[in-house]
């Protein structure tokens, strides 16, 4: 347990959504006060308003910015001015507001989307600008590096300790399923239990399967941000991963072997790969803040599978 939370108010943007309420309720057992902690709804606290964002910071010791507008890969390509304008947007205002409130700490969160596409794996947070990002999820992941240039130029000219961490995609119960916006493994459990549902002899899932990505669970990404706001206080964004890799072809047929879909798997290469690989370097994490992963990936699946289909009562 650690006092640093006692008697902090603290400001969680995103707060009732995925990542979230995992956090809201670490907090909680760290100590933090139930009355202490303030989640604005974007329904009465759209953050692209900057008169919201004056609002919601004032008396605030802490803000963890988590709100963004985010999807997978058919969501990036389908609305790409609207995840730069409405990131960068709520980021910029949020932290300038929060300076001028005087907010002893902003943590922002990043993505793996910030690295550029042909990043030398694993990534490094050095190499964070040496090149352009993957071009469907470019807008949004300039949008989010926006917001550590911003912490830094902060931090040099006020003075003021903003921390900026970037995780790779996560998973695990509460996530988002709805096939419009869902990230890859969401949208590979809704195909799966549909398809088996329905009886389905096949399952497409979108490009060659030979990507490879990184995924960290939920509740491990947000035992790190606990422990970076404890503990990090340096300009240097600081990678947020399981150091796990694994490729779209292996995921998928995992995802249906958990499931029991006994079809066909068909890969629709007229969809776009994406990044070609994606595995971070999480060593700074570790040695700052004392951060490394401890859910083991098919054990976070399956959690995952479970709380959808406990969700799902159709599916029986």
């Amino acid at each position: 347990m650690s006092k640093f939370w006692k008697d902090k108010k603290i400001l969680v943007t995103g707060g009732a959504g995925f990542l979230g309420t995992h956090l809201v309720r670490k907090l909680m057992e760290a100590e933090a006060s139930k009355e202490d902690i303030f989640i604005p709804r974007s329904e009465d606290s759209d953050l692209r308003i900057l008169e919201n964002c004056t609002k919601v910071v004032a008396d605030m010791d802490i803000v963890i910015h988590l709100a963004g507008n985010v999807g997978g890969i058919g969501y990036n390509r389908e609305k790409p001015g609207e995840l730069f304008y409405d990131n960068i947007m709520m980021g910029v205002q949020l932290m300038e507001e929060a300076r001028k409130a005087g907010v002893k700490k902003f943590v922002g969160l990043g993505t793996i989307c910030q690295y550029p596409k042909y990043t030398p794996v694993p990534f490094k947070e050095e190499d964070l600008w040496n090149g352009y990002p993957e071009e469907t999820n470019a807008p949004y992941g300039l949008a989010k590096k926006m917001l550590l240039v911003q912490a830094q130029a902060y931090r040099q000219q006020y003075g003021f300790n903003a921390i900026h961490l970037m995780p790779v995609n996560l998973y695990g119960p509460g996530d988002n399923f709805d096939p419009q916006s869902s990230h890859v493994i969401p949208s590979l459990i809704k195909k799966f239990m549909d398809a088996k549902k329905q009886g389905d002899k096949t399952v497409t899932v979108w490009g060659s399967g030979k990507p490879t990505r990184e995924f960290l669970y939920v509740d491990d990404a947000a035992e790190a941000i606990i422990l970076a706001t404890e503990k990090y206080n340096r300009p240097e964004p600081v990678n947020i991963g399981s150091s796990f890799e694994i490729s779209i072809k292996e995921l998928s047929e995992l995802i249906q072997k958990i499931i029991g879909f006994t079809g066909r798997l068909i890969w629709d290469k007229t969809k776009p790969d994406g990044q070609p690989r994606r595995k971070l370097d999480t060593s700074k994490a570790e040695k700052e803040f004392g951060f490394k992963s401890t859910t083991n990936f098919e054990v976070g699946l399956e959690r995952t599978i479970q709380w959808y289909y406990d969700q799902h009562k159709e599916l029986r």
